[in-house]
């Protein structure tokens, strides 16, 4: 966020500034591990080295094995997995540190020549022991398993894009005028980044198993071993993984290292984006981008995030969804529209909400509800279709339950009044009183009846949703379009063209979640400026996230607005189902997370 101060007063503003400064100053670099830290905690630690340097000069000289663990100590591998973490992260900082001084570690460029990903269909044919000499292959990758079979054989996991290969690394395969096998291979440890030169081959095991001459791993027999950028720190076990959930998400490059799913997840994630943007396009849609920074917390009904514009002196909104900007490129000629971009709603973090988010808005002339119905149904099940296959996906919810979800068009259609008239067996009010004094009565009498809570205040809005969600939203497993809401609920939604007091609108819910919303849009310019006043007593009696009045989209809507349909979708959400995530930090890159 910005500094809230304004200009006038920025001198007071840098005391802090002045102080972090002072503060930094006073830290002193440890030459070892290169971090910054206190005069006494450095003392502390080179203090720690000199007792520790003194116990190993004492073992040389009574020939006794120096201490290091429960093993001796030296370069071995084994015995550095007896260090802390903070033991090893200090003893291996030093000897990459040597290495870089000498020019061994971190390169400025390995040349990739070949995609992993193709290896093991382009070398299928190789039988065991046989190897390739026609084709010198140049690959990178992460090292995760490292073995050693004597001083002359190393076997290598390396993976790089969602792929494993195994490197054969012997002292026979090694090239003319590269460093000796031992100085490239001694300092290797799992988590290194490293380039491989060598040929394709396939290992001949002692014992031949299930297939054959083709029972060998396919390999690439390493003629050069380069360390491009070593891994400092000790990463998990493939054994155990790294599962820890908050852990995860506050080390989110550790979890895509390890964590084969996540990164999955976010793939698939890209292929989606990919889809909606060509389906869009196809029809000849114009991708836009709208303001991040707004005057006027307008287009939903949410609590938004406030910063300071210090150069305007003026406090400003994080979007909380683009509606009305889109809407107004459509009165300016643009008229089929679609934005897919990040919204801000200052609220509460739970299983399905994060504080910043992912929607796709589009608008299109000339287009009503029904329409968009349509349109829904195409959309989504062709993306369900494309990601998995099928129309019938399997979700578990965050108590473990597991649900069918079956995306087949068409989708089952609920009328939201006579629907919660059949719910709670109470006949209620016509649609043009719905928005009364006399129907909040009524529907707090509904509410003590069912006992279904609802969050102050107790307006007929918010006591409607309350309903909904209780008894019609809770029905929806498979993609279920509810509509026929009150105007009152949807100050953006054209007026029903033959029940007064209802608006033209759906919402679409799966597995009892809202995935989208749609409307025949308002265009009608003096009834939306009355609905926006309506707002602003639902604001007055408390309601915080009631919309303002918007006077710029109110003026441009007197230019006129041609008969358009508006259509929103929470991407996270959608990816939740696509992906069988009951949590929405799992569909994001970096999840908001309350600091340590």
């Amino acid at each position: 966020m910005a500094d809230n101060q304004p200009p006038a007063e920025a001198p007071a503003a840098e005391a802090p500034v002045d102080a972090a400064a002072a503060s930094v100053a006073k830290l002193h670099l440890d030459e070892v591990t290169g971090k910054m830290m206190s005069k006494t905690e450095l003392k502390r630690l080179q203090k720690a080295r000199e007792r520790e340097a003194a116990k190993k000069e004492k073992a040389t000289k009574s020939g006794a094995p120096a201490p290091a663990g429960k093993k001796a100590a030296g370069s071995s591998e084994a015995a550095e997995k007896d260090l802390t973490p903070n033991q090893y992260f200090e003893i291996r900082s030093r000897t990459v540190n040597e290495l870089h001084e000498q020019g061994k570690a971190y390169p400025y460029k390995f040349e990739v020549t070949y995609d992993i990903r193709n290896f093991e269909k382009e070398f299928s044919h190789l039988k065991n022991g046989e190897i390739d000499k026609n084709k010198i292959l140049a690959l990178a990758g992460r090292v995760y398993v490292r073995r050693a079979a004597g001083s002359k054989l190393f076997f290598y996991d390396l993976r790089s894009n969602g792929t494993r290969l195994q490197v054969l690394a012997q002292a026979d395969h090694l090239g003319e005028g590269v460093p000796s096998f031992e100085e490239q291979h001694v300092n290797i440890r799992r988590g290194d980044i490293v380039g491989i030169r060598g040929y394709p081959t396939r290992t001949n095991p002692k014992t031949k198993q299930g297939q054959g001459d083709f029972s060998g791993e396919l390999s690439i027999a390493a003629s050069e071993l380069i360390l491009l950028s070593p891994c400092l720190h000790q990463i998990p076990d493939d054994h155990y993984g790294f599962k820890n959930a908050e852990q995860r998400f506050r080390q989110r490059y550790l979890d895509l290292m390890m964590n084969e799913g996540a990164r999955n997840v976010l793939i698939t994630r890209a292929k989606v984006d990919t889809y909606i943007r060509r389906w869009f396009d196809d029809r000849d849609f114009v991708s836009v981008q709208t303001p991040m920074l707004n005057t006027i917390a307008g287009g939903a009904t949410a609590k938004p995030f406030i910063t300071h514009h210090n150069d305007l002196n003026m406090d400003m909104f994080l979007r909380i969804a683009p509606e009305l900007y889109l809407k107004m490129l459509v009165v300016g000629g643009l008229d089929r529209v679609y934005e897919m971009g990040r919204q801000f709603r200052n609220e509460s973090m739970d299983l399905t909400h994060n504080p910043e988010f992912t929607t796709l808005e589009f608008y299109m002339a000339y287009a009503d509800v029904y329409d968009l119905m349509k349109m829904t149904e195409e959309l989504v099940s062709g993306l369900v279709k494309h990601v998995h296959g099928s129309y019938v996906t399997k979700y578990h919810t965050s108590k473990g339950e597991e649900l069918e979800i079956n995306w087949e068009a068409p989708w089952r259609r609920i009328d939201m009044i006579p629907g919660l008239e059949e719910a709670t067996g109470e006949k209620f009010p016509t649609g043009d009183v719905l928005h009364t004094a006399e129907t909040g009565e009524f529907l707090k009498k509904v509410l003590a009846k069912t006992g279904v809570e609802c969050n102050p205040p107790l307006t007929n809005a918010r006591m409607l949703d309350a309903l909904c969600g209780e008894f019609l939203e809770s029905q929806c497993i498979s993609p279920t379009f509810i509509f026929g809401h009150p105007k009152m609920m949807s100050p953006l939604a054209k007026s029903h063209r033959s029940i007064p007091g209802l608006c033209e609108r759906f919402e679409c819910f799966v597995a009892t979640k809202e995935i989208c919303n749609a409307y025949t849009e308002l265009n009608v310019a003096t009834e939306q400026r009355l609905r926006f006043e309506e707002q602003a007593n639902q604001k007055a009696q408390g309601d915080d996230e009631a919309q303002a009045i918007d006077e710029t989209f109110c003026k441009a809507l007197e230019y006129g607005l041609p008969p358009t349909g508006g259509w929103g979708m929470g991407i996270d959400r959608m990816m939740m189902f696509l992906t069988d995530n009951h949590s929405i930090r799992e569909v994001l890159a970096f999840p908001t997370m309350k600091p340590e």
